[in-house]
This record gives structure tokens, C-alpha cells and sequence, in this order.
């Protein structure tokens, strides 16, 4: 079965953080050189202790104490950081953030480590994929990996329009079309499936 996409298949490998005694200039320079809105701070192990974004910057800024070299990442950073794992799915990913109201994720491997940074932008990049790619990955998929060698005749027909699949045609056991549909929903570029199968019947 293929496996679901994951954020370690989309994500941002390179690690861009600060530590808790980064100053406040210094977190601004980080942000504006790489062109990002949020940067995660870690401590001396690589675990993320917390986040420190555009927001938390402007709010230091109404008072004076912000150019002062102890305003630190650590006094400014909102904890705890929420973060997402290497092998969440996709799907998942998008509703922690739609949750959290984030635009971006730290994300940390099985051991807790900073692993690179996910954006709403780089989940949203594998649904730009076109449907004819989309159609020819999924019709290699149902008629070779899925359907029993040997079994009664089956006819699938694919169409795919702005990622939305449709399945027709007739499969050789009732029971495929749900096995059918799940492994559609795993194709990169899927926003949803219908199907509507019949059941061949053997001559």
C-alpha cells in the first residue's frame, strides 16, 4: 500500500534557529536574512524551548528596552513551542496550524530535535500538482498494485479535475472499492474521492 505523504516529504530540511541569549537585534537580522516570519529557540541539546516571531519582535519594539542587549530570545519566545513531528502526515500538520492559527511549524524528529521548519506554503505546494500526472499515478496504481492478478475482469476510470478524483467503472470484489479509495487519498496532488464502483460478475 503507498504510504500517506508526510511533512518530512515537503518541509524545510535546512535548521534555522537562535539560542535563549540571542538578542533582540540579532533575531531581527535571523529573520530578515532568511526571509522568514518565526524562528524557534533551542537550548544546548537541539530541543525546541520556544518560538520567537515577527509579533512577539513588534511588541518589544513599542518600548525603548528593546535595542538593550537583555532582551533575549529567551525573555521574548512564546512557550511552549507547539511543533510537529518528521512523519506527521500532511493533513495533519494543516490542522495543527489551522488550530494554532500558525503560518509556520518547527519541526523536531523522534527525538525531540529540531529537524527544520514547515510552512502553510509547503503543504499547500503538493496540491499544485498537475491532474494528468495525478490521473496517470493513479490508474498505474489501482489497475497493477491494487487489483488480484487472476480475479474477475475489472474496468476503473479515472478523472481528475483541480485534484478531485472520480472512480467508475467495475472491480472484481466489493470489498476493493474502500482499499481502492483509501490508497487514492494517498496519491501527492488529491483533494478528494468519490468512487462509484459496480461489482463484476464472472461470465
Amino acid at each position: 500500500m503507498k504510504r500517506l505523504r508526510t511533512v518530512d516529504d515537503v518541509m524545510t530540511h535546512a535548521v534555522i534557529s537562535v539560542d535563549r541569549e540571542t538578542a533582540f537585534k540579532d533575531i531581527v537580522e535571523t529573520l530578515r536574512m532568511w526571509r522568514v516570519s518565526a524562528v524557534p529557540v533551542t537550548g544546548e541539546d537541539g530541543h525546541v524551548a520556544g518560538v520567537v516571531s515577527e509579533a512577539d519582535l513588534l511588541l518589544t519594539a513599542q518600548d525603548e528596552a528593546a535595542s538593550s542587549r537583555d532582551v533575549t530570545a529567551g525573555r521574548l519566545m512564546t512557550r511552549p513551542a507547539v511543533t510537529v513531528t518528521k512523519d506527521a502526515t500532511i493533513a495533519g500538520a494543516a490542522r495543527l496550524m489551522a488550530r494554532s492559527h500558525l503560518k509556520r511549524l518547527p519541526v523536531v524528529d523522534a527525538d525531540g530535535r529540531l529537524a527544520g521548519m514547515v510552512s502553510r506554503g509547503d503543504l499547500l505546494r503538493v496540491y499544485l500538482r498537475p491532474d494528468a500526472d495525478i490521473g496517470a499515478e493513479l490508474r498505474e496504481l489501482i489497475m497493477y498494485q491494487l487489483i488480484p492478478h487472476g480475479r474477475a475482469p475489472a474496468e476503473v476510470h479515472v478523472h481528475v479535475a483541480n485534484g478531485l478524483v472520480h472512480l467508475h467503472g467495475t472491480l472484481p470484489d466489493p470489498g476493493l472499492q474502500d482499499v481502492v479509495v483509501r490508497a487514492a487519498r494517498t496519491v501527492p496532488g488529491v483533494v478528494d474521492v468519490k468512487a462509484d464502483f459496480t461489482v463484476a460478475v464472472p461470465a
